[in-house]
């Protein structure tokens, strides 16, 4: 953030100099770390002045709109992308204006845009896959799949795991192990640890919780808190208290001052009976003096 305020002080010493390279640089050095306000904030600005923007632009700022659930805007950057000739002119201007209407909720507006390009390419693909996915078409976004197969696109890691997240939002369970076993075997695709815990949350999800276990011990990396944290709150939904108890050990060696892991074992000793457990998990957020982030809570679902 240091190095952000630095370069937005440069920026500001280059008063009347500036291109439209430097707006864009500056919107998209905030969207890399998460200030998307500011990022926004800064486009702004330059329609003020009235600062026309480019296909690079376009391609910055959108991801900002989809973050911020800034529709409008984002449906104003499409209009003028339209009109300016960049859906024509470029696939990464397409590929954003679909990513921004799927992330706002727009589903039918993204496949209607998606449908419309006469080239895609695999991050077009891909998008729309994780966008139906997200927005609770699984049998859609399996679908599209089976599509860009037979475009013959070759997938990527995206792909799997848009694929992926939508079996885990379907409850598709066997669908979901079998294309992570096909998409490794077939197209030699490099797994990161998102695939690994899309893979534990499915399996999870569905009660399978000791293979869920087995898939982790099996992990080329090593599992990070957010996958043992995933196992542990289907182990509360399931009611496995052996594999819950797995998981928290891992889960407080490497979270231990993360009160929110102390919560989610509490609830998983009460949901079992184990009130004496309870009893000494409370104590010991109280004897660590942790305190539960305000208006925070954790809400376990099952599919």
């Amino acid at each position: 953030m240091g190095k952000m305020k630095r370069a937005r002080e440069l920026f500001n010493e280059m008063g009347p100099n500036k291109t439209i390279v430097s707006w864009t640089a500056l919107i998209s050095g905030y969207t890399k770390i998460g200030c998307y306000s500011d990022a926004l904030g800064v486009f702004m600005e330059m329609q003020k002045l009235g600062i026309e923007f480019d296909e690079i632009c376009v391609v910055s700022v959108l991801p900002v709109c989809a973050q911020l659930g800034a529709f409008e805007i984002g449906k104003w950057i499409h209009i003028y992308s339209e009109k300016k000739g960049f859906l024509k002119s470029s696939i990464c201007v397409c590929n954003a204006i679909i990513e921004m209407y799927a992330k706002c909720g727009c589903i039918d507006i993204a496949l209607k845009l998606f449908h419309q390009m006469t080239k895609k390419d695999v991050i077009s693909w891909s998008t729309m896959i994780s966008g139906l996915a997200h927005n609770g078409e699984a049998c859609k976004a399996i679908e599209l799949f089976r599509d860009m197969e037979r475009s013959k696109v070759k997938p990527n890691g995206i792909t799997l795991l848009g694929l992926l997240s939508a079996c885990v939002h379907g409850g598709f369970w066997s669908e979901g192990l079998s294309f992570f076993e096909s998409m490794t075997r077939d197209y030699h695709l490099d797994i990161e640890i998102e695939h690994y815990g899309c893979v534990v949350d499915l399996l999870g999800r569905s009660g399978r919780l000791d293979q869920a276990l087995e898939t982790i011990r099996k992990m080329p990396m090593k599992p990070n808190s957010k996958i043992w944290g995933s196992l542990l709150s289907c182990c509360k939904v399931h009611g496995n208290l052996e594999v819950a108890n797995v998981a928290m050990e891992h889960l407080l060696e490497l979270e231990p001052s993360d009160v929110g892991n102390y919560v989610l074992i509490s609830n998983v000793f009460a949901d079992n009976g184990r009130w004496e457990s309870v009893s000494n998990v409370r104590k010991l957020i109280t004897n660590s003096n942790m305190k539960k982030i305000p208006g925070c809570s954790l809400v376990e679902e099952s599919s």
